[in-house]
């Protein structure tokens, strides 16, 4: 059995999970992606796996990170 290859969605998935989430601009720069199909994948793609996404400003960068919904 062959592992799939990881999409950009996965990889956003996997960068807002960490404890310190991701900026735009590091998904942008991970993705390839302008910061408006950035914002696009985190309310509609990555909220339909199941996440709840937060964000915060943290020293002036604003940060999203994901928890699972209850």
């Amino acid at each position: 059995m062959t592992a799939r290859a990881m999409t950009k969605l996965d990889h956003l998935e996997k960068m807002i999970r960490r404890k310190n989430g991701a900026s735009i601009a590091e998904m942008m720069k991970a993705t390839g992606w302008q910061s408006h199909s950035v914002r696009g994948a985190l309310a509609g793609a990555l909220k339909k796996r199941g996440l709840a996404i937060a964000s915060e400003k943290i020293d002036g960068v604003r940060r999203y990170r994901a928890d699972e919904q209850t």
